[in-house]
Parts: C-alpha cells; structure tokens; sequence
C-alpha cells in the first residue's frame, strides 16, 4: 500500500518540533553548506538521497514523524519525502515511520515567517544556536 505524503505550515511545525518523536529532514543540497538550518533538522542533500535513505533510517529510529523540507518545497522535499515513502513500502521497513509531511514554502517560508533558525556548523545539528530568524538577518 502506498503511503500518502501530506503537508504541514510553519506554524503548525513549530510546535512539533520539539517532539522526540519528530525528524525535520532538510534535503538541500549545496546551499545547507552555507545557510541557517531549522535547529536540531537533519541534513540529506537530495541529489543523493536514495542512496543514503539506510542511513536516514538508522539515524531516525524511534521516530514516528518525518518532515521534509527544501529551500521552497516545490521539487526537492516533495521529491525526497516520495522517494522515502516508496522505499519503505517496497522494502517493507519503517514500520515505527506513520508520517512523512512536507514543510510548505520550505525554509524560505519558514525563515521569512520569523521561526527560529540555527547557523551551527555541527553535524548533527543540536540546535544550540538557534535564534529568531528576524533577530539572525
């Protein structure tokens, strides 16, 4: 059965966020390198994401939630959270993985909304540098 892929607004994401049980996956590719990141988001670059969705999995175990964003979530976060989606229904694995959501407007529309990002350079991200975007421009 093919799983659906639905979305969900900044504001809707901010409280969620802090959920243990929630993976925000950013799937920017080069521009991930340079820009602020929403804090504690994992970073998969979408040009090479279907070879590292074992990875993604290993490092998402326990949650149940995964939200996908790009720079807009036009091509990439829809793409990536498909491709996922695909995966698990065919290799029949995940099961603990009941949500795949895609962030509308992605980061841009998350930053301009004045939601909090990070400019760390840590990977993983652990949010320790989070600020409101308005204060960070």
């Amino acid at each position: 059965m093919a799983r659906v892929i639905s979305y969900i607004t900044a504001s809707q994401l901010l409280p969620l966020a802090r959920n243990p049980k929630v993976a925000i996956v950013d799937v920017r590719d080069e521009e991930r390198t340079y820009d602020p990141h929403i804090a504690g988001s994992l970073h998969y670059a979408s040009d090479s994401f279907y070879q590292n969705i074992p990875n993604l999995l290993r490092d998402v175990h326990g949650k149940d939630t995964l939200v996908f964003h790009c720079a807009l979530s036009k091509v990439r976060g829809p793409s990536c959270a498909r491709m996922l989606a695909d995966y698990l229904s065919e290799k029949k694995v995940g099961a603990e993985i009941k949500n795949v959501v895609v962030l509308e407007r992605g980061f841009n529309g998350w930053r301009t909304s004045g939601r909090p990002v990070c400019s760390c350079t840590n990977i993983p991200c652990n949010g320790g540098d989070a600020q409101k975007a308005s204060q960070s421009q």
